[in-house]
């Protein structure tokens, strides 16, 4: 059964009661679903986005018994606002983003998220888009992939990695994922590390191939934007790149915006929208990380609208 990350602390964090207007933007396998519904009630109603078709059924399978109470929408949360505005919602009380790979992502070699297993060179969360992992390694160009290397993954090797991949493709286009992460590690023997050397990488290529860093600023905007007042918004991050997103965000929406051309009178253009709720994110117990590896990295942030 899917184990839902910082459970107990979302839905502490969110404040949810009987009756709210819920927007989970990361359906998942449905798991943080299942305990929001079980916190809002049957009077409540939940608005749920997934764009991996295959997630979806298995969340619906799962949440049957509440299918009165959900909307679903198969698609990715960038288009949250016009989703809500096209079933005549303009606010909710709570919204979570948790921005994690589900497992089916990283367990089945197939969907070619995994550098341990041999699959294909996909990465895409949605089935239906046309650009996949395959085309950024074969075709882009060597500038290209040293900026998502070093901007997506922070990959300090990366103009090496680039290079090499490069001069690899005109050989042999790489057409696998255990093809290509051996090839990596490769590139960077000798070059020490704590994990697998293949990771940035692979995290670069996945957040370009799903646009996740210019969609994901897009949605959390929107999604503040649609809350009520004094209802809140929850974002479990994975990786510093997400979590910085975030905290940035949700720190500009948190105080007043002063007109950097009038230094000396403290014109204000915006008074602050927003207050933090967790002055610092919240991190899974030492507990729910043995009992959950894939936890160990997850941070969750807090705002409440003003």
């Amino acid at each position: 059964m899917h184990v839902p990350v910082l459970k107990e602390e979302v839905l502490e964090l969110l404040g949810l009661k009987k009756g709210y207007k819920v927007i989970d933007a990361t359906l998942g396998l449905g798991g943080h679903s299942e305990e929001i519904l079980k916190a809002i009630g049957e009077t409540g109603h939940l608005y749920a986005f997934e764009q991996d078709e295959r997630n979806l059924k298995v969340a619906q399978e799962r949440l049957g018994p509440y299918q009165n109470q959900i909307t679903y929408f198969h698609t990715n949360f960038v288009s949250l606002k016009t989703c809500l505005m096209d079933h005549g919602v303009s606010s909710v009380d709570a919204v979570l983003f948790d921005l994690g790979l589900s497992s089916p992502h990283v367990d089945n070699p197939e969907r070619g998220f995994s550098f341990k297993k041999s699959g294909p060179l996909d990465m895409r969360y949605d089935q239906r888009q046309r650009l996949a992992a395959s085309e950024i390694v074969n075709s882009w160009s060597e500038n290209d992939l040293v900026e998502i290397f070093s901007k997506y993954g922070e990959e300090r090797a990366s103009k090496k990695v680039a290079r090499e991949i490069i001069s690899r493709r005109k050989e042999k286009p790489f057409d696998d994922t255990l093809e290509l992460a051996t090839f990596i590690g490769l590139v960077k023997r000798g070059i020490p590390e704590k994990k697998d050397p293949a990771t940035n990488v692979f995290q670069a290529i996945r957040i370009a191939v799903n646009d996740e860093i210019a969609v994901l600023t897009d949605a959390l905007n929107q999604a503040f934007e649609v809350l009520v007042s004094g209802g809140r918004m929850a974002v479990i991050s994975y990786h510093s790149l997400e979590d910085r997103i975030t905290k940035n965000i949700f720190r500009d929406y948190s105080k007043d915006i002063e007109d950097p051309n009038e230094p000396f009178i403290n014109k204000i253009l915006r008074l602050k929208m927003g207050m933090l709720i967790t002055k610092k994110p919240v991190s899974p117990s030492d507990k729910e990380i043995l009992e959950n590896p894939r936890s160990r990295s997850a941070k969750l942030r807090v705002i409440e609208k003003l």
